[in-house]
């Protein structure tokens, strides 16, 4: 074996290069000067301090299992060195990692070795174990109890002058207002742990924690201006540090979701595809998102099998695939199995924020496959939320599914308020493709009410954003449910209506015209029952009849 030689007088040592590589954030560099460290002369120079800082490199690198080896051994260090308190600090962020990772066993016995140690202690690490306790408190429905555990937490951050504690348990605090509907006390929580993650207070791993919590919690309720905001902030946080793997992943998901509502598709699918290529993301759960974004976007711009493919990838990797999947399945004529996916999915979820995630879209399963009621019920639930918590987003989607509702039962003069509140949101959050879906509903809400002119306008404004986008079965159900009905053609029929007339008198079925068209059997029925209805006959032979005497055919 070749013999490390010693550095040259006045150089500095593989320690002291890794310290200033970390001071530096260059994340590679430091792993790379302690992994060589620990491996030669140096090794025994290797401290309580040193260890961590060496398992934080390995974090930020993205190096999973090396990180939770070095948290062993600041672990083992500290119980020999009798620093007790780095060793249950090393315990605690080793059985967080677990939990991350899905090994919930082995991190309970990690958090167990840590509660030991701080047993009978004030000290700040005694705050920390209270942030699992909380979330176990919460789970079993103790609301009473996470709160006062987050509380303490937050106390003894403060009282120690432990920065990441306070912020870290601010963050879980504000995470559990929100989940309770006080959305103002909630925000304001974030908001004080977020200031101190970007004013450059807190470690590494507790500003990059933080602002995927705090950025999550605004997905979750819909807090669109601030989850711009902190995504903003994340990505220049991430982009200062040319050497770091954890967070980056989550941090372009969030941004490629943003960069979908802001109509910026093709940027969007490029962050999404990125992430979805880093096989071995070290941050949990972001391979599985970033395949259900790009399924999102595939399924948006109307390429059914590639969508269905990354909904797959997705579910593949323990994202669920629904709403989207079941919206490609509508989209392709299997609305049944939409309906029976979103119905599973309604009746296993509790938690109001999650249902809110899919409750638009079960509303167009329901609306397209004829489930009045069931749509008006799961609308009323969506408004029940939006009350709740109050969110712009939250109400832009309420009052878009009350007015599909009401002009689904034939109420049009009632949908055009809620339609136009929510236009003006979309609008205001510049949301390009949700305020084109919204004037496409209200294309047809004054269609049914007899204003041709401004149906015409709204329909065109419209497909115009849809055409830009891409979104191509959007600029087909435009132009079929609306395009102005040619005036030559006896009865008005649309062009949509003509074309199943024609195939109607081919002698196809209602299933057979859905498949050859790509939209759902339900379509099709309602367009045979439009067509009966304009030509005034009674019957598929009578139309068809009417069809070779106006020379339709």
């Amino acid at each position: 074996m070749k013999r490390r030689e010693p550095a040259p007088a006045g150089a500095a040592t593989l320690l002291e290069r890794g310290r200033a590589a970390l001071g530096r954030r260059a994340w590679s560099e430091a792993y790379e000067a302690f992994g060589a460290a620990a491996a030669g002369t140096e090794a025994e120079a290797l401290g309580v301090a040193d260890l961590e800082a060496f398992a934080l490199a390995a974090a930020m690198v993205g190096l999973v299992d090396e990180q939770l080896r070095l948290l062993e051994r600041v672990y083992e260090a500290g119980l020999r060195q009798g620093e007790e308190l780095a060793a249950a600090r090393g315990a605690f962020w080793l059985g967080m990692r677990l939990f991350s990772v899905g090994e919930p066993a082995r991190g309970s016995a990690w958090m167990a070795r840590a509660h030991r140690l701080v047993e009978g202690k004030d000290c700040a690490e005694r705050g920390y174990l209270l942030l699992p306790a909380m979330r176990r408190l919460e789970a079993a429905g103790d609301v009473a109890g996470a709160a006062a555990a987050v509380a303490e937490a937050e106390a003894l951050g403060d009282r120690f002058g432990d920065a990441d504690l306070s912020a870290f348990a601010r963050s879980f605090h504000g995470r559990l207002l929100l989940r309770q509907g006080r959305v103002e006390e909630g925000l304001a929580l974030l908001d004080e742990a977020m200031l101190a993650a970007t004013s450059g207070g807190l470690s590494p791993v507790v500003t990059g924690l933080t602002y995927c919590a705090c950025i999550a919690a605004c997905h979750q309720i819909f807090a669109l201006d601030r989850g711009r905001e902190w995504t903003a902030a994340l990505a220049a946080w991430c982009e200062a540090q040319p050497q770091l793997a954890t967070f980056t992943g989550q941090c372009r998901v969030h941004r490629s979701e943003l960069l979908v509502l802001g109509g910026a598709w093709p940027d969007a699918i490029v962050e999404a595809e990125h992430v979805a290529r880093t096989v071995r993301s070290p941050d949990p759960g972001a391979v599985g998102d970033a395949h259900y974004q790009r399924a999102e976007i595939h399924r948006l711009r109307g390429e059914a099998d590639e969508a269905e493919r990354a909904y797959r990838a997705a579910s593949e990797r323990g994202r669920e695939p629904h709403p989207g999947l079941a919206l490609v399945w509508l989209a392709s004529g299997r609305g049944d199995a939409a309906a029976s996916a979103v119905r599973r999915l309604l009746g296993a979820l509790t938690e109001p924020l999650a249902r809110a995630q899919l409750l638009p879209a079960a509303i167009e399963i329901m609306l397209a496959t004829g489930a009045g009621e069931e749509a008006a019920a799961a609308c009323h639930d969506l408004e029940a939320i939006a009350a709740r918590f109050g969110t712009d987003v939250l109400g832009a989607m309420a009052a878009h599914a009350c007015g599909a509702v009401e002009l689904a039962a034939g109420r049009a003069a009632a949908a055009v308020e809620p339609l136009r509140r929510s236009l003006g949101i979309w609008q205001r959050l510049a949301a390009p493709y949700l305020a084109a879906r919204v004037r496409a509903l209200l294309a047809q809400t004054c269609q049914a009410l007899g204003d041709e002119e401004t149906a015409h306008l709204e329909r065109a404004l419209a497909r115009e954003v849809f055409e830009r986008l891409g979104a191509a079965p959007d600029v087909r159900a435009v132009d079929d449910a609306g395009g102005a009905p040619a005036a030559e053609v006896p009865g008005r029929l649309t062009t949509r209506e003509l074309q199943v007339l024609r195939l109607v008198a081919t002698g196809k079925t209602n299933k057979a015209i859905a498949r050859e068209l790509f939209v759902s059997e339900k379509t099709v029925d309602r367009h045979v029952s439009n067509i009966f209805t304009k030509l005034d006959v009674g019957s598929r032979a009578a139309a068809t009849a009417y069809a070779y005497e106006h020379r339709l055919l």
